[in-house]
Parts: structure tokens; C-alpha cells; sequence
């Protein structure tokens, strides 16, 4: 997630100092190609992530999002397309990071635009079944 902001701020061309950031954490090898996938896959799919979050965020223009919270959306978006990550797991975890890095009012922003895309998604699912 923070990785995605300082990409939001500087572009691509920040992309190696973000991966060397992960590199050079705390966190052994088992954590670091995951963090590295998961920052590459939201990365590259957030013109998609950013489509649905125009349609499922009322009143609300992407790039007039809090940066700490278009990049949870991104993530979020990314795990419930192309991770396949259980939708309710998703979601828990997305609020999880707005309370821990975002605003108070995140919480309920993050939740209500995961939901509908989630409900959304799932009748979408049922119709093509």
C-alpha cells in the first residue's frame, strides 16, 4: 500500500525504489516476492481499478480520493480480480489498513465502495451463470 502511493506521487519512474524499499525491509523473503507481486499487480491494473471505483464511489472522482485510500482500493481491487481473495478477506483487511494509515471517516468510504463492488460483482456472476 505504501508502495502504491509513493507511485501514485512520483509515476513509474519510481518504480525501483519502491521495489528496493521492499527489498531492504524487515521482512524476510517469503514477504518480499509476495509485497513485490501484489505492488506490480495493483500497479498495472489500476487504470481497470480506477474504472470501477468512477462507477461504485458516489460523488467522488478517483484522483479527488485521499492517495492512502486510492491505493487500499487499488490493492483491494487487484487481490478480488486477480487474486481471486475471498471478497469478506479482502475487505476486512482493506478496512484494517484505512484505520491504520487513513482517516476516520476511510473506514466507512472503504467499506461502502469494496461492498458495492463486491455486490455488484456477484450479480454480475449469478447473471452469466
Amino acid at each position: 500500500m505504501q508502495g502504491l502511493c509513493c507511485l501514485d506521487a512520483q509515476g513509474d519512474r519510481a518504480m525501483d525504489l519502491v521495489v528496493e524499499f521492499i527489498r531492504e525491509g524487515r521482512y524476510g523473503p517469503e514477504v518480499q516476492g509476495p509485497a513485490e507481486k501484489m505492488l506490480a499487480g495493483a500497479w498495472s491494473h489500476r487504470l481497470q481499478a480506477d474504472t470501477l471505483l468512477s462507477r461504485h464511489s458516489r460523488h467522488w472522482d478517483v484522483h479527488r480520493m485521499a492517495v492512502v485510500d486510492r491505493g487500499i482500493l487499488r490493492l483491494a481491487l487487484w487481490e478480488l480480480a486477480v487474486d481471486n481473495a475471498p471478497p469478506a478477506v479482502v475487505i476486512n483487511e482493506a478496512i484494517r489498513l484505512a484505520k491504520e494509515f487513513s482517516t476516520t471517516e476511510s473506514t466507512r468510504f472503504v467499506n461502502g465502495v469494496l461492498d458495492a463492488i463486491a455486490k455488484q460483482t456477484r450479480k454480475d456472476q449469478g447473471e452469466n451463470e
